[in-house]
């Protein structure tokens, strides 16, 4: 048996842009995907804290060090710049790996600069 559990998660930051007219996922500021253990196309969900939205979509990178946070195609008519997100990443492991398993916690400022991380 498999259960999913949290990998990863980007907290607080901050979405900086939104294009509707794109294919669809999240970009994200290749830096704090390295730095919170996402890998390109992986899939995340996504809560809003302005508005209490949820999405799944999936993370492609962006520019490192920009920090950059822009939520692609139709999510976009979930969020708007400015908007506090937290970005998840899940794994499906065993039971004996889950309870070993410490997540990648990374904490944003306002401007998606880390302020925390493992």
């Amino acid at each position: 048996m498999l259960v999913k559990v949290l990998k990863s998660k980007l907290h607080r930051a901050r979405v900086t842009d939104t294009r509707l007219h794109y294919p669809g996922s999240i970009e994200v500021d290749e830096s704090l995907m390295q730095a919170a253990g996402m890998l390109p196309y992986e899939s995340v969900l996504i809560a809003n804290q302005n508005n209490g939205n949820r999405m799944e979509t999936y993370v492609v990178p962006g520019r490192a060090d920009s920090g950059r946070i822009v939520i692609l195609g139709a999510a976009a008519l979930l969020a708007k710049p400015g908007d506090v997100i937290i970005i998840m990443g899940f794994a499906y492991c065993t039971p004996d790996e889950a309870a070993t398993l410490v997540p990648k916690v990374v904490v944003l400022d306002e401007n998606n600069k880390i302020v925390k991380q493992p």
